[in-house]
C-alpha cells in the first residue's frame, strides 16, 4: 500500500503570484503545479510563508486554488519571520528549527521538499538539511513545461532529486577515483601492503582535504614524515587549497637566538651581527605549508611564540616592535613521546593540545616488512630516473635480499632511508644493469656490520653447526641479552607470556639453562 505523500516548501512570492483573475490558470505557478502532478499525488502540503498581510493573503489564495485543482490535498500554512531571507545563518537556523519541531512519521508517510520556490539561500539550506537527514525527505524540483506555445501545460513538470550518490555511477566512480588518486599521491604510487599504514593514509587524505588544522606525524627517524608532509602539500595545491610554498625545518638544528631568527625572523640590529632584517621561515610559509620536524626539540621561548603564531596568525619577529602576519598550515613531526615531555615540563601542554588534533603514527620499516618489496621496486625506478640507467635484480638475488630483509635479524634502524641507501648502493655497483647474488651478499654483510651483527653467534659456538631454526631463535635471544642490563630482565622479556602461567617464575634460571645448551653463559654474551 502506498504511503501518503507530504510536501514541504516556501510560498513563491513572485512565481506563485503569476497572473491575475482567470488568466492565472494559464500561467505556470510552481506551488500550484506541484499539486497538479498526476504521478505525485499530494495528500498534504506544508506551505511556509512570510508573516505580513500581503504574504498571508497570497498563501490563502494559493490554498484556495489548490482546492480546485487537487481537492484531496490538505494545505497547512506556516508563517515564518525572516529579517533577511538572504542571510545564510538566519535562514539555515530557521529551517533547522522548523525541521526539529516538525513531527515526521516516516513509518506512515513519505516526504518531499520543494526547492523551486524561495531564495537561492533557502534552496541551499533545504539541500543541506535534507542531505544531513534533518529532513527525512527527497527533493523535488518543478519547472515550466518544455513547450512554449498555447498548448503547453501550465502544471509544468516535476523532477525528483535523489541525494544517494551511489545511484549516480559516473559521479560516484569519479569521487572514488579522485580519492584513490589522492592516496596514491601520498604514497608516491607505491602499492603498500601494510593494512594499518594504508588505513592511516586514507585518513590523512580525508583530513588533508577537509581540514586546515595542524597535523602531527609521529614515527622513528627515517619513517617518511618529511616525505609524507611534502606529499600532503602537493595534494592540497593540486586541489587549489594552498597556493604558497612548502617550508621545512628540523627543529633539532635550531639553537639560541638563531632559532628565533630562523623561525620568526628578526629586525635590523636585533642582536650582534644582525645588520639586515630577516623575514624568517614562518613568513616564508605564508599561504603555504610549514613542516616543523622534531618539534619536541624546540626551546620554551620558541614554543610560546609558535603557539601564538598558530592561533592568531601573527607574531613579533625578534627585536621588532610591530607584529607581522602569516597564515600557514602546520604539519609537525617527532620521534619522541610528546606526552612524556609535557609531563616532565619540557614541552608546553597548550601547544601539544593545539597540534594534537590530528595525530598519525607512522610505523618504522621493521613494522612494515610486507612493504619492503614494493618500496624496493620504487627505489629502483627512482634510481633509473635520476641516473638515466635501468637496473634490475636477478630472480635469485631478489629472493635472497627479500629473505634477509624480512628476517628478524634485519633491524632497519634507519627505516626507509636506510633501505633507500641499500638499494642505491647495489644499483650503483651493478654491472650490465643487473644486481646479482654476489652483490646482494656484499650488501647484506654491510648491513649486518652496520647493525653490529657481523659475528653475533659464530665465535660463541666454536664452529658447531646449527639448524636454521636454532640459529634464528638463538640470534634473537642473544640480541635481547645484549640490550638488557641483567639476566633477570632479559628473562622477563623473553618469557613475558609463559611466565604468567607459573606461580614462581624463575626467568633468570630458565634463560641460563637455555644458553647452557649451546655452551654459552651470560658473561660471554655481555663481553
Amino acid at each position: 500500500m502506498t504511503k501518503p505523500l507530504v510536501a514541504i516548501g516556501f510560498l513563491g512570492t513572485t512565481l506563485d503570484r503569476n497572473g491575475k483573475g482567470a488568466a492565472r490558470w494559464n500561467r505556470w505557478r510552481p506551488t500550484i503545479g506541484l499539486c497538479q502532478q498526476s504521478d505525485l499525488p499530494l495528500d498534504r502540503l506544508e506551505l511556509i510563508h512570510g508573516p505580513d498581510a500581503r504574504d498571508l493573503g497570497l498563501a490563502e489564495r494559493i490554498r484556495a486554488d489548490i482546492q480546485q485543482v487537487s481537492p484531496g490535498t490538505e494545505v497547512r500554512l506556516h508563517p515564518l519571520a525572516l529579517r533577511n531571507p538572504w542571510d545564510f545563518e538566519e535562514v539555515y537556523g530557521a529551517l533547522h528549527d522548523f525541521a526539529s519541531g516538525y513531527s515526521f512519521d516516516t513509518e506512515h508517510e513519505d516526504y518531499l521538499v520543494h526547492i523551486t520556490t524561495g531564495t537561492h539561500v533557502a534552496q541551499i539550506c533545504w539541500f543541506l538539511l535534507t542531505e544531513a537527514r534533518y529532513l527525512p525527505a527527497r527533493l523535488v524540483q518543478t519547472s515550466p513545461s518544455r513547450k512554449h506555445d498555447e498548448n503547453s501545460d501550465p502544471a509544468g513538470i516535476a523532477t525528483l532529486i535523489d541525494l544517494d550518490l551511489s545511484r549516480y555511477d559516473p559521479i560516484a566512480s569519479r569521487f572514488r577515483r579522485e580519492q584513490v588518486e589522492g592516496q596514491s599521491l601520498l604514497k608516491s604510487g607505491i602499492a603498500t601492503r601494510n593494512p594499518d599504514f594504508n588505513r592511516t593514509i586514507e585518513q590523512i587524505e580525508r583530513v588533508a582535504l577537509r581540514s586546515k588544522a595542524p597535523m602531527l606525524l609521529v614515527g622513528p627517524t627515517g619513517a617518511g614524515k618529511s616525505f609524507l608532509a611534502r606529499r600532503v602539500h602537493e595534494l592540497k595545491r593540486g586541489r587549489h587549497q594552498l597556493g604558497g610554498r612548502f617550508i621545512e625545518v628540523n627543529c633539532a638544528t635550531l639553537r639560541g637566538d638563531g632559532a628565533m631568527s630562523t623561525l620568526f625572523g628578526h629586525a635590523k640590529g636585533a642582536f650582534t651581527g644582525a645588520q639586515n632584517a630577516r623575514d624568517g621561515l614562518l613568513r616564508a610559509a605564508d599561504g603555504g605549508m610549514l613542516f616543523l620536524d622534531e618539534i619536541g626539540e624546540l626551546g620554551a621561548d620558541e614554543q610560546a611564540m609558535l603557539l601564538k603564531a598558530i592561533e592568531e596568525k601573527r607574531f613579533f619577529p625578534l627585536g621588532a616592535d610591530r607584529e607581522v602576519e602569516s597564515d600557514f598550515q602546520l604539519i609537525a613531526g617527532t620521534h619522541r613521546d610528546l606526552r612524556a615531555k609535557v609531563a616532565d615540563g619540557s614541552f608546553r601542554e597548550d601547544l601539544f593540545a593545539r597540534i594534537n588534533l590530528w595525530t598519525f603514527a607512522l610505523p618504522g620499516l621493521a613494522q612494515r616488512r610486507e612493504d619492503i618489496e614494493p618500496n624496493l621496486d620504487f627505489e629502483l625506478q627512482r634510481h633509473a630516473r635520476e641516473q638515466g640507467r635501468q637496473v634490475r635484480f636477478n630472480l635469485e638475488a631478489k629472493r635472497r635480499y627479500l629473505a634477509f630483509a624480512h628476517a628478524s635479524e634485519a633491524r632497519w634502524a634507519g627505516n626507509f632511508r636506510e633501505l633507500s641507501a641499500s638499494i642505491t648502493r647495489m644499483a650503483t655497483l651493478a654491472d650490465s644493469g643487473r644486481i646479482d647474488e654476489a652483490l646482494v651478499e656484499e650488501e647484506i654483510e654491510r648491513l649486518r656490520y652496520a647493525w653490529g651483527l657481523e659475528s653475533a653467534t659464530e665465535p660463541l659456538l666454536d664452529g658447531r653447526e646449527l639448524d636454521l631454526f636454532d640459529q634464528v631463535q638463538l640470534q634473537a635471544v642473544i640480541d635481547v641479552c645484549r640490550r638488557t642490563p641483567s639476566l633477570s630482565e632479559a628473562g622477563r622479556q623473553l618469557f613475558a607470556v609463559s611466565r604468567q602461567e607459573k606461580a614462581n617464575p624463575n626467568d633468570a634460571d630458565r634463560l641460563r639453562k637455555y644458553l647452557a645448551r649451546f655452551g654459552l653463559d651470560w658473561q660471554q654474551l655481555k663481553s
